[in-house]
């Protein structure tokens, strides 16, 4: 691994979890991860609902916008996280893959997606432990 570890978060769209996770470890690590996120068929723009909830805890997703994965962004990333995209990410031998199995909040409500976030917050915080641990 890297001296700081690269994170890449993929979902199909691209336009909440992915971006949700993102933000949160980008949050958490403080400069200690580079940390990035990416959609097998990107959307046109974030959930506005999942800009709602991240507003709440004071993360701005304003600037954010869904993007393409690619084969250099998984080539540069030390850990691939999907969340959902299946066989459309790209395996390359020496990444560590992991798969969270989360709901989708699309078409759900602000109300529906807080647990969706606060699970990824717990998730990230854990992985943030195991990336810096040592």
């Amino acid at each position: 691994m890297t001296a700081v570890p690269e994170v890449l978060f993929v979902c199909v769209h691209n336009a909440g979890r992915s971006q949700m996770a993102a933000a949160l470890l980008a949050r958490h690590a403080g400069g200690a991860v580079r940390v990035s996120s990416a959609g097998s068929a990107p959307a046109e723009s974030i959930n506005p609902a999942v800009r709602e909830v991240m507003a709440e805890i004071g993360l701005d997703l304003g600037t954010e916008f869904p993007k393409r994965l690619t084969t250099d962004a998984v080539g540069a990333a030390d850990v691939v996280i999907t969340m959902g995209c299946g066989d459309a990410c790209p395996v390359f031998p020496g990444k560590r893959y992991l798969d969270w199995h989360l709901a989708d909040p699309a078409g759900k409500t602000a109300e529906e997606i807080r647990p969706i976030r606060n699970d990824i917050d717990a998730r990230v915080r854990t992985l943030l432990g195991e990336l810096t641990a040592g």
